[in-house]
Protein backbone atom coordinates (compact mmCIF):
# COMPACT_ATOMS: atom_id res chain seq x y z
CA UNK A 1 0.00 0.00 0.00
CA UNK A 2 1.52 3.24 -1.13
CA UNK A 3 -0.60 5.30 1.26
CA UNK A 4 1.46 4.51 4.35
CA UNK A 5 3.14 7.10 6.56
CA UNK A 6 6.64 6.24 5.33
CA UNK A 7 5.56 7.29 1.84
CA UNK A 8 4.86 10.76 3.20
CA UNK A 9 8.23 10.88 5.01
CA UNK A 10 10.09 9.69 1.91
CA UNK A 11 8.28 12.16 -0.35
CA UNK A 12 9.07 15.04 2.00
CA UNK A 13 12.72 13.94 2.17
CA UNK A 14 12.86 13.93 -1.64
CA UNK A 15 11.29 17.40 -1.75
CA UNK A 16 13.87 18.69 0.76
CA UNK A 17 16.72 17.37 -1.37
CA UNK A 18 15.16 18.82 -4.53
CA UNK A 19 14.89 22.22 -2.84
CA UNK A 20 18.63 22.10 -2.15
CA UNK A 21 19.08 22.92 -5.84
CA UNK A 22 16.89 26.03 -5.54
CA UNK A 23 18.34 27.61 -2.41
CA UNK A 24 21.93 28.73 -1.77
CA UNK A 25 24.03 26.81 0.75
CA UNK A 26 25.92 29.78 2.14
CA UNK A 27 26.21 33.51 1.63
CA UNK A 28 29.44 35.44 1.92
CA UNK A 29 30.04 39.11 2.62
CA UNK A 30 33.51 40.40 1.91
CA UNK A 31 34.86 43.95 2.46
CA UNK A 32 37.69 44.92 0.13
CA UNK A 33 40.42 47.41 1.00
CA UNK A 34 39.00 49.73 -1.71
CA UNK A 35 35.82 50.18 0.33
CA UNK A 36 33.75 47.90 -1.87
CA UNK A 37 31.53 45.24 -0.36
CA UNK A 38 31.40 41.96 -2.27
CA UNK A 39 28.60 39.44 -1.74
CA UNK A 40 28.68 35.89 -3.03
CA UNK A 41 26.57 32.76 -2.70
CA UNK A 42 27.48 29.10 -2.83
CA UNK A 43 24.85 27.25 -4.88
CA UNK A 44 24.77 23.66 -6.04
CA UNK A 45 24.26 24.85 -9.60
CA UNK A 46 26.83 27.59 -10.14
CA UNK A 47 25.60 30.82 -11.60
CA UNK A 48 27.56 33.92 -12.29
CA UNK A 49 27.13 37.59 -12.85
CA UNK A 50 28.80 38.37 -16.19
CA UNK A 51 29.78 41.94 -15.32
CA UNK A 52 31.33 41.25 -11.92
CA UNK A 53 34.79 42.22 -13.10
CA UNK A 54 33.43 45.47 -14.57
CA UNK A 55 31.75 46.26 -11.26
CA UNK A 56 35.01 45.63 -9.41
CA UNK A 57 36.93 47.85 -11.85
CA UNK A 58 34.40 50.68 -11.74
CA UNK A 59 34.47 50.85 -7.95
CA UNK A 60 30.76 50.27 -7.34
CA UNK A 61 30.03 50.01 -3.61
CA UNK A 62 28.17 46.66 -3.75
CA UNK A 63 29.37 43.89 -6.06
CA UNK A 64 27.77 40.48 -6.58
CA UNK A 65 30.54 37.95 -7.13
CA UNK A 66 29.77 34.98 -9.38
CA UNK A 67 30.53 31.44 -8.31
CA UNK A 68 32.00 30.41 -11.66
CA UNK A 69 34.61 33.15 -11.45
CA UNK A 70 36.09 31.52 -8.35
CA UNK A 71 36.38 28.13 -10.06
CA UNK A 72 34.36 26.28 -7.40
CA UNK A 73 33.28 22.81 -8.51
CA UNK A 74 30.15 21.52 -6.82
CA UNK A 75 29.98 18.13 -8.56
CA UNK A 76 30.48 16.16 -5.31
CA UNK A 77 27.53 17.99 -3.75
CA UNK A 78 25.34 17.58 -6.82
CA UNK A 79 26.13 13.86 -7.05
CA UNK A 80 25.36 13.17 -3.39
CA UNK A 81 22.17 15.24 -3.45
CA UNK A 82 20.91 13.48 -6.58
CA UNK A 83 21.68 10.07 -5.08
CA UNK A 84 19.65 10.84 -1.96
CA UNK A 85 16.82 12.29 -4.04
CA UNK A 86 16.63 9.31 -6.40
CA UNK A 87 16.91 6.74 -3.61
CA UNK A 88 14.10 8.43 -1.65
CA UNK A 89 11.86 8.39 -4.73
CA UNK A 90 12.79 4.77 -5.45
CA UNK A 91 11.91 3.76 -1.89
CA UNK A 92 8.40 5.14 -2.29
CA UNK A 93 7.67 2.55 -4.98
CA UNK A 94 9.25 -0.37 -3.11
CA UNK A 95 6.32 -0.60 -0.68
CA UNK A 96 5.74 -4.31 -1.45
CA UNK A 97 9.28 -5.24 -0.38
CA UNK A 98 9.69 -3.72 3.05
CA UNK A 99 13.12 -5.16 3.83
CA UNK A 100 14.55 -3.82 0.57
CA UNK A 101 12.83 -0.52 1.22
CA UNK A 102 14.38 -0.35 4.69
CA UNK A 103 17.86 -1.09 3.35
CA UNK A 104 17.67 1.50 0.60
CA UNK A 105 16.30 4.06 3.03
CA UNK A 106 19.27 3.33 5.29
CA UNK A 107 21.62 3.79 2.34
CA UNK A 108 19.95 7.12 1.48
CA UNK A 109 20.37 8.15 5.13
CA UNK A 110 24.11 7.37 5.03
CA UNK A 111 24.59 9.24 1.75
CA UNK A 112 22.70 12.18 3.22
CA UNK A 113 25.05 12.16 6.24
CA UNK A 114 27.98 12.23 3.79
CA UNK A 115 26.34 15.14 1.94
CA UNK A 116 25.89 17.13 5.16
CA UNK A 117 29.48 16.39 6.15
CA UNK A 118 30.77 17.59 2.76
CA UNK A 119 28.68 20.77 2.95
CA UNK A 120 29.61 21.72 6.49
CA UNK A 121 33.27 20.68 6.51
CA UNK A 122 34.49 21.08 2.93
CA UNK A 123 32.45 23.10 0.44
CA UNK A 124 31.75 26.21 2.49
CA UNK A 125 35.36 26.52 3.65
CA UNK A 126 36.76 25.84 0.19
CA UNK A 127 34.65 28.55 -1.42
CA UNK A 128 35.61 30.98 1.34
CA UNK A 129 39.29 30.23 0.69
CA UNK A 130 38.79 30.69 -3.07
CA UNK A 131 37.16 34.07 -2.43
CA UNK A 132 40.03 35.14 -0.20
CA UNK A 133 42.60 34.09 -2.80
CA UNK A 134 40.74 35.66 -5.72
CA UNK A 135 39.86 38.99 -4.15
CA UNK A 136 42.51 39.49 -1.47
CA UNK A 137 41.90 41.40 1.73
CA UNK A 138 40.18 40.21 4.88
CA UNK A 139 38.20 37.10 5.57
CA UNK A 140 34.60 36.92 4.33
CA UNK A 141 31.74 36.59 6.78
CA UNK A 142 29.85 33.34 6.16
CA UNK A 143 26.08 33.22 6.59
CA UNK A 144 24.37 29.84 6.39
CA UNK A 145 21.40 29.73 4.04
CA UNK A 146 18.42 27.37 3.63
CA UNK A 147 20.34 25.03 1.31
CA UNK A 148 22.56 24.00 4.22
CA UNK A 149 19.68 23.09 6.53
CA UNK A 150 17.39 21.27 4.09
CA UNK A 151 19.61 18.13 4.10
CA UNK A 152 19.34 18.06 7.89
CA UNK A 153 15.55 18.09 7.61
CA UNK A 154 15.85 15.33 5.04
CA UNK A 155 17.93 13.30 7.52
CA UNK A 156 15.17 13.53 10.10
CA UNK A 157 12.53 12.56 7.53
CA UNK A 158 14.56 9.57 6.33
CA UNK A 159 14.96 8.45 9.94
CA UNK A 160 11.19 8.68 10.48
CA UNK A 161 10.57 6.71 7.27
CA UNK A 162 13.03 4.02 8.40
CA UNK A 163 11.23 3.76 11.73
CA UNK A 164 7.82 3.46 10.05
CA UNK A 165 9.09 0.77 7.65
CA UNK A 166 10.49 -1.29 10.51
CA UNK A 167 7.23 -0.86 12.43
CA UNK A 168 5.25 -2.17 9.45
CA UNK A 169 7.61 -5.11 9.12
CA UNK A 170 7.17 -5.92 12.82
CA UNK A 171 3.38 -5.82 12.44
CA UNK A 172 3.48 -8.18 9.44
CA UNK A 173 5.72 -10.63 11.31
CA UNK A 174 3.41 -10.54 14.33
CA UNK A 175 0.42 -11.24 12.10
CA UNK A 176 2.27 -14.15 10.46
CA UNK A 177 2.95 -15.67 13.88
CA UNK A 178 -0.76 -15.59 14.70
CA UNK A 179 -1.65 -17.56 11.56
Amino acid sequence: MIQRIQTLWLALAAVCMALCFAFPVAGYTFDLTTGQRVTAELNLIAGDNPDTLQQLASGEPLVQYGQRLAGMSTWPLITLALCVLLLAVLCIFLYKRRTTQARITGLAFLINVAYAFVVFFWAVDKYRDLLMAGLGGGEPVVGWQAGAFLPLASLVLLFLAQRAIRSDEAKVRAADRLR
